[in-house]
């Protein structure tokens, strides 16, 4: 039997807007007493079975096309799915036809965080249409196999819907801001705030990009130039830990 645990499916948004003088992307920062404690990340989560019983509502996307862009056989609207319902609970932001919603959606977002509210029974009662079509995939990290909780994530691009605002919820999230992917690893570096792996290296590869425009055209492209499933170990290099990812140096199991 494997001692390795196994990676529950996630799904996690990078909500970006224009800035001044560079894009300005949504972070969250953690309860202490979650899984990546204080660490500032994108807002998301697991993926949930409640999550698979709203794909007739997923628009911009058939279940042919998720499986595609995903990678996966079966069940990937269910990610997208995951990443609308995650980002609503934790920002507010809703990437979905929400003009004809008659209810109170903060009143909505407060159930679903507190457990009393079905995403499915919300989605159904509503008719509404998840727009899928607003998130870009863009990379795929995997939790190291040496840690006790692990994740099998993928992260997605979606721009800010005009007319919305994204707040953090008060109780998984401590705080929110909006900076730029330059001003985080700056904050990072200096240990103002505290950042995951996956987080730098998503901050690295957007902060390559000055325009919204350009940033969001990157995103709509990397499931057409292909997205690599990314497997970080971590090493003891000069006794210390060090993460490594395939193909660099020392990675566990790579040939000399």
């Amino acid at each position: 039997m494997s001692d390795v645990a196994p990676a529950r499916p996630s799904s996690t948004v990078v909500v970006v807007r224009p800035g001044a003088p560079e894009p300005e992307l949504f972070m969250v920062q953690r309860h202490e007493e979650s899984s990546f404690g204080t660490a500032y990340a994108f807002p998301g989560g697991v993926v949930d079975d409640d999550d698979a019983a709203v794909h007739e509502f997923c628009t911009g996307l058939s279940a042919r096309q998720a499986d595609s862009r995903l990678g996966v056989k079966t069940k990937g609207l269910s990610f997208f799915s995951a990443a609308i319902r995650e980002l609503f609970e934790e920002s507010g932001v809703l990437l979905a036809s929400a003009n004809n919603i008659d209810e109170d959606l903060c009143a909505v977002r407060d159930a679903l965080n507190a457990g009393s509210e079905c995403w499915s029974d919300f989605v159904t009662r509503n008719k509404i249409e998840l727009h899928c079509d607003q998130l870009h995939y863009i990379s795929h990290w995997t939790t190291p196999v040496s840690r006790p909780k692990r994740y099998s994530t993928r992260f997605f691009v979606a721009e800010l819907p005009e007319g919305q605002a994204a707040l953090h919820c008060g109780g998984e999230l401590t705080d929110s801001c909006w900076k730029t992917a330059h001003d985080m690893l700056e904050a990072g570096r200096s240990g103002k705030v505290k950042l995951h792996f996956p987080t730098i290296k998503t901050l690295e590869s957007i902060a390559r990009y000055k325009t919204l425009e350009a940033l969001l055209e990157w995103a709509r492209s990397c499931v057409e130039w292909g997205v690599t499933s990314m497997v970080p170990a971590i090493i003891t290099r000069d006794g210390k830990p060090e993460i490594v990812l395939p193909g660099e140096k020392d990675y566990p199991g790579a040939k000399l």
